[in-house]
């Protein structure tokens, strides 16, 4: 019995590692690609160590060429931090909201915030269009801003966690003369921490890669986001792929830093959501 579990166990890690692999190999040829020249990208059978080592060329080129990135990594850093954390703070509150203070027609009025998921986002996009252009917001960073900070998923989300937390704790704050504010930010907030981590790493990836409203609500060029500035270099270097795939890496790489220094937190949060259900 123990023998056909263990043979069962190494099967599925065997699979699981050769999918793990399938997945990992087109970034490292994309990594490998951007510290080639040209000529030895598409040599075959592949290369995945380059011939002739050209260090960080590919690499100053896109940062400090005629169309620098580091400008738009400003942008898209800017624009994505203060996202994440208004609409971290906003879905967390309306979530503590929605699962602890008892109101007249609150779940009504719940019910209605999550029937408009369903409204597809391509539907609203030129009433939105029109209202930002009278309100000012067009062309502007705090336009993108303001459409990224309430998620009804992310109300949803935090409001199952909320619900989590046991009740004789507001309660007993609510005894010692605390209001809803001060038991939000000193008690219920601190319990759900690996829940507001994980969406605020979806949050930070949504916003980090969203091309669409970027694309409808930006004109200027220096305000562009990374995702319009991957756009126009390939557009601009369309047949120089070592410097695409530099370029790739470079957009990247703050998705798989923010995973790596909030891996832990999303495992909690993933527990967490189990131990509850």
């Amino acid at each position: 019995m123990n023998l056909a579990l263990d043979l069962k166990k190494l099967l599925v890690t065997v699979v699981l590692a050769f999918v793990g692999i399938l997945f990992v190999l087109p970034f490292a040829w994309m990594l490998s690609a951007s510290f080639k020249l040209e000529g030895e990208v598409f040599t075959y059978p592949i290369q995945w160590i380059p011939k002739e080592w050209i260090g960080f060329s590919n690499y100053k080129e896109v940062w400090f060429g005629d169309h620098p990135f580091w400008k738009y990594y400003l942008n898209s850093i800017f624009v994505t931090v203060v996202t994440t954390v208004v609409s971290c703070t906003v879905s967390a509150m309306a979530a503590y909201g929605f699962s602890k203070v008892h109101f007249p027609a609150g779940k009504w009025l719940f019910f209605i915030v999550l029937a408009t998921f369903m409204v597809p986002q391509e539907g609203i996009l030129v009433p939105q269009f029109i209202l930002f252009r009278m309100i000012g917001l067009f062309d502007n960073h705090w336009g993108l801003i303001l459409l990224g900070s309430f998620s009804v998923l992310g109300t949803f989300m935090l409001r199952q966690f909320f619900m989590g937390v046991h009740n004789e704790f507001i309660e007993s704050a609510k005894i010692d003369g605390a209001g809803h504010l001060r038991i939000f930010a000193q008690i219920a907030f601190p319990l759900v921490k690996p829940a507001i981590a994980t969406y605020a790493i979806l949050r930070f990836i949504w916003t980090w890669n969203d091309y669409k409203y970027p694309l409808i609500f930006l004109r200027t060029d220096a305000l562009f986001t990374i995702q319009l500035a991957m756009q126009k270099f390939t557009s601009i270097n369309g047949e120089f792929y070592s410097l695409i795939m530099a370029a790739a890496v470079s957009a990247i790489l703050p998705l798989l830093l923010m995973f790596v220094i909030g891996q832990k937190r999303v495992i909690d949060g993933i527990a967490m959501g189990g131990v509850k259900g």
